[in-house]
């Protein structure tokens, strides 16, 4: 079955595997969902990711989901740009997420960064998801 957004699924397993309280979570690999998961661990949001060989040629990406007190570090996760409308912002333009308690995902010419690592580097780029 094809996707046609593949990022927005990851969110929505992430979302629903909280709900529910679980442990890890898995989704289909791709260099684009690594990427942003590497971003979410640099933030602190997951506890960890690993690639998993399903069969040769067929990968998953295994998703430790991370809790404090009982509670999801994830409280909102949401996809920003989508396959119908795609959005773009420099970085003199990107908000903040909960001023400052959030954080954007980026796709930069420098990688996938978080908003914070971006205005860093001053580079701006596609807003992928925004989580809080």
């Amino acid at each position: 079955m094809s996707l046609s957004d593949p990022l927005g699924d990851m969110l929505t397993r992430i979302r629903n595997a909280q709900r529910a309280r679980h442990a890890a979570c898995v989704a289909p690999a791709s260099k684009l969902r690594s990427n942003v998961l590497e971003a979410l661990k640099r933030e602190g949001y997951i506890r960890g990711f690993a690639l998993e060989e399903v069969r040769k040629g067929v990968a998953q990406l295994r998703i430790e989901l991370k809790y404090t007190d009982g509670q999801p570090v994830i409280k909102e996760i949401h996809r920003v740009s989508k396959p119908g409308r795609r959005v773009y912002s420099k970085i003199k333009e990107l908000p903040r997420v909960y001023a400052g308690l959030g954080v954007s995902i980026l796709s930069t010419p420098r990688g996938v960064l978080s908003d914070v690592e971006a205005r860093a580097a001053n580079v701006g780029g596609e807003v992928l998801c925004r989580v809080f």
